[in-house]
């Protein structure tokens, strides 16, 4: 299952270049069919096949040769390996033991569709400095009916009030960030954070604590060793969006054993 998983992973990755090189331009998704840049030919079914076809066609256009951006395949490659561990975490170590099969494959794809955005919105981010409406805001009704399904499935309301609590709680926490800081956090954020603290919240409290926290601890190092390295002064932007999708992600995945650990270590456990 993970191995078909991390193939679809690749697909929803080739997709996900279209979605990162046109969102930002304001155009379709669907029109006009992709085509390269530089001459214009519409690339072929067999030319779009996940990496393979990159490395086919020597990281060049079938037709005008034009170099082909690594970026590419590197997405696809990357979205497989993302949708491969987010997989076998849920089915796996993350699995509630007695949940149904459909509760199940419906939280899963709720987290896959979370890991696909997670690509595009940071590859956007980092490129634009902007985290669009056009995958947030899709992205928070998709999660938020999926994992109210799951909760129908299961019967588990309190723990899709848990989800919509931590939704509140973190968009709630973003949006004073900016109102009181509104050059250093956009609304972008406050509106991933919601989605974001929506499905930190369905996995539990310390996956939330954990993902919330996570997200200020990477975004600093991050920004310390570039001032260091004199990359950007101290008022240069540096889009807070992938931090906070990478923090989200390790709360998802280390976040109980995190404050399992810590409460051991303070002798609460």
């Amino acid at each position: 299952m993970v191995a078909v998983v991390a193939v679809f992973g690749s697909l929803i990755g080739s997709f996900l270049n279209v979605v990162v090189y046109r969102v930002p331009a304001g155009m379709s998704l669907v029109k006009p069919p992709s085509a390269c840049p530089s001459c214009g030919h519409r690339i072929r079914p067999y030319d779009n096949i996940p990496v393979l076809s990159w490395l086919f066609l020597g990281g060049r256009c079938r037709d005008c040769r034009t170099r082909i951006p690594v970026r590419y395949p590197l997405v696809e490659l990357g979205t497989a390996v993302l949708f491969a561990v987010v997989a076998f975490a849920f089915l796996g170590p993350l699995h509630v033991p007695g949940r149904s099969v459909a509760a199940t494959a419906l939280e899963l794809v709720a987290y896959l569709w979370l890991a696909a955005v997670t690509v595009a919105l940071a590859i956007i981010d980092i490129e634009t400095h902007r985290l669009p409406d056009r995958i947030v805001v899709p992205t928070a009704v998709a999660i938020g009916s999926l994992l109210t399904a799951a909760a129908a499935v299961e019967g588990d309301w309190w723990r899709l009030g848990q989800a919509a609590i931590g939704g509140l709680a973190l968009g709630g926490f973003y949006l004073l960030l900016a109102f009181v800081r509104p050059d250093a956090m956009g609304l972008g954020d406050v509106k991933l954070a919601g989605v974001l603290g929506l499905a930190l919240g369905w996995a539990g409290w310390a996956q939330l604590a954990v993902g919330a926290f996570a997200a200020f601890v990477l975004g600093g190092v991050f920004s310390v060793v570039l001032l260091a390295l004199k990359r950007v002064d101290r008022k240069g932007g540096i889009p807070f969006g992938p931090w906070m999708l990478a923090g989200a992600w390790a709360g998802i995945f280390f976040g109980a054993p995190l404050v399992a650990s810590y409460f051991a270590v303070i002798g609460l456990q």
